[in-house]
């Protein structure tokens, strides 16, 4: 099924490139019936709309916007993710930070799947709004129009999403508007916030009456993954009722006065019963569960985790955790870049900007130790005896713990597995390689160097090298030249083939992106029942607890982690980390602003200490190098309205 979808984007993309069909008449109205008239023709415009999908997936940059790569767009954003622009990761040689670098409104992927910078997200909207007019007309049986009238308006609420969590309340467009001469006629004003999210969630219902109720297919929308998005599309609306307003925030102007952004804090608890309800029917539907719940090892709890990412086709059998896929095939328009923009250093393959995706310890403290008695608590890596977990770089007068020179990783030992399974570690395998990461050296005089290349002779006689080896090419970390190598201590291990190989070429990158997955509505579920305002103990006991002990690492068997919105926070955190959920956790949450105030990220340094007889690893906390202190502005929690002096929309704050 996966490359029978890719075939038919490929073909649409090349469809429209060839003959322009799908370009806007003078009348500015899609002429539908000359793809529409045929089956192979309503598939291929199927396709095209769901190219064109809002996703923030691999082919998703934060600075330049959405499909980059595909359709013959230039790939090369210099390997930045949204993952960058908050606390999960660093870029190995940019200091990245700020809102979304792209006019979302104004400038987006046309008709042929190539960035536009005369194209915005409403020409989409348009599109779908002209399918549901011309499906009654279609030459095809009643029930494939039922259908399609249901994927429509999948697709049309997934678009709105996408602009609410942006800006607010929007433009609620439902029909094709036709110029007649008077631009006047077509302007739009935006409706309120609240009026928005329940048009997105109508557009759910309409969506989820009419698709069906098979879950084979997680490349086309159906009832499931429509109640996927009302689960998620809920959720961002309770959020933005219960938090936008003092005291977690303070937003004044003409659009707040308006309630084109923010929503009265008394619609919270409905939305979060919407996505209970919503999340609730997915979980009693008996179709979804999560790959590799009851493993017999650690080892193969790593496996199991990577394998959901890495290859989610193979996971479809049975109960399944993915709800919708896109996919993705090499050498293809519809190919990505993370392989070669992510992969290790020593294992670049003649790619010769590797190692962007930085992994930061702020991300690595969070995760959960197995030391806790079952507590599931987040625990910050121990590097000194004294507890002293400071970030002022080295200290020749503390008692750190040492690891040994064959297996660094030791210190990780007792960290979740999804830390394992997410992050490449230092001194661990990676495509049958020994991944050296290693920020420099303790002399056996105690003088230490940090960064620079150097050499030094151990009591034992030999060379050591700052970096672990002596070849550029034979290590991974810290290196300052070129921005190849990590300065957090950590690479990316999630998604990234391991056992398959990429060719170091652009769109190269085949591996499928997984949307919504079963993970993500049972952390839902029990983030609506501790959040909302009249939940009892009773209640979060037999639901909420429940669904969040789901999660738990599969290793807690008898977990004890209490049901709090901290906790659910947490897990959201390690467990979607670098799904590209993180960013607006923060931002619906309202608390950017307060995780990020003059904040710089954090670095784990593997050193190797020469001072003994024999050499072991310490590890030194310290600011990450080369980045500085950002904080997050308020305006960033709504992005600008582009144009409102010619477009009459009322700007946000």
């Amino acid at each position: 099924m996966k490359y029978k979808i890719i075939l038919l984007l490929n073909m649409a993309l090349l469809f429209a490139g060839c003959t322009d069909i799908l370009d806007i008449e003078p009348n500015n109205k899609v002429v539908a019936d000359k793809v529409l008239t045929t089956e192979e023709g309503i598939a291929m415009h199927m396709a095209n709309l769901y190219g064109r999908l809002p996703i923030e997936d691999f082919s998703y940059a934060i600075d330049k916007g959405f499909n980059l790569g595909i359709g013959n767009t230039d790939p090369n954003n210099g390997g930045r993710a949204a993952a960058m622009y908050c606390d999960e990761a660093m870029h190995s040689e940019f200091d990245e930070w700020g809102s979304e670098g792209f006019n979302f409104w104004e400038r987006y992927t046309d008709d042929k799947g190539l960035y536009n910078a005369s194209v915005g997200i409403y020409t989409l909207i348009r599109d779908i709004n002209n399918l549901l007019e011309t499906i009654p007309t279609l030459n095809t049986s009643h029930n494939k129009k039922t259908l399609l009238e249901g994927e429509a308006a999948f697709l049309r609420a997934y678009t709105y999403f996408a602009l609410a969590k942006r800006y607010g309340g929007v433009s609620i467009i439902k029909k094709v508007q036709v110029y007649n001469g008077d631009v006047e006629e077509l302007k739009v004003p935006r409706s309120t916030e609240k009026d928005t999210w329940d048009f997105i969630l109508s557009d759910c219902d309409d969506a989820i009456r009419k698709l069906s109720e098979s879950s084979e297919d997680t490349r086309r929308a159906n009832k499931w993954i429509a109640l996927a998005l009302k689960s998620r599309a809920a959720l961002y609306a309770a959020s933005i009722a219960k938090y936008t307003h003092e005291p977690y925030v303070g937003l004044s102007g003409p659009a707040v006065e308006q309630k084109l952004v923010g929503i009265d804090a008394s619609e919270a608890d409905r939305y979060y019963e919407i996505c209970m309800q919503s999340s609730d029917e997915i979980m009693k539907s008996g179709l979804y569960g999560l790959y590799g719940a009851e493993p017999q090892s650690r080892d193969e709890a790593i496996v199991n985790y990577k394998k959901l990412f890495e290859d989610p086709n193979s996971v479809l059998n049975g109960t399944k955790e993915p709800i919708f896929i896109k996919g993705y095939t090499s050498g293809t328009q519809l190919a990505h870049n993370y392989d070669i923009w992510y992969r290790p250093n020593q294992v670049a393959n003649g790619w010769p900007h590797p190692g962007r995706m930085n992994p930061s310890l702020d991300l690595a403290d969070i995760y959960e130790d197995y030391t806790d008695d079952g507590q599931g608590l987040s625990k910050p890596i121990r590097t000194r005896v004294d507890n002293n977990e400071i970030f002022s770089g080295f200290d020749r007068n503390a008692n750190y713990y040492s690891y040994p020179m064959d297996a660094p990783y030791e210190i990780f030992n007792d960290k979740d597995i999804r830390m394992w399974a997410t992050m490449i570690l230092p001194g661990t395998q990676w495509k049958g390689q020994k991944i050296i990461i290693q920020g420099g050296f303790i002399r056996p005089d105690g003088s230490y160097v940090f960064r620079t290349d150097a050499s030094t002779q151990g009591k034992d006689g030999k060379t050591y090298y700052s970096f672990g080896a002596q070849d550029q090419k034979m290590y991974s970390g810290f290196s300052s030249v070129g921005g190849n190598y990590t300065r957090s201590g950590f690479l990316l291990r999630k998604f990234l083939q391991e056992s398959k190989d990429v060719t170091s070429e652009w769109n190269k990158g085949f591996t499928d992106w997984i949307e919504f997955r079963y993970a993500e509505i049972l952390m839902n579920y029990a983030e609506a029942s501790i959040e909302h305002s009249s939940a009892t103990g009773e209640q979060l006991e037999k639901k909420g607890k429940k669904r969040l002990m789901l999660l738990e690492s599969e290793l807690h068997t008898k977990t004890k982690l209490p049901l709090t919105i901290e906790n659910v926070r947490k897990e959201r955190f390690v467990e979607f980390a670098f799904e590209n959920r993180r960013r607006w956790d923060l931002i619906r949450w309202r608390i950017f602003h307060k995780e990020y105030e003059n904040r710089i990220k954090k670095s784990l340094v593997p050193f190797l200490d020469l001072r003994g007889e024999t050499p072991k690893y310490i590890f030194v906390r310290m600011d990450a190098p080369g980045v500085n202190k950002h904080s997050f502005d308020y305006s960033w929690y709504y992005q600008d309205i582009p144009g409102t002096g010619s477009n009459g929309l009322v700007q946000n704050p």
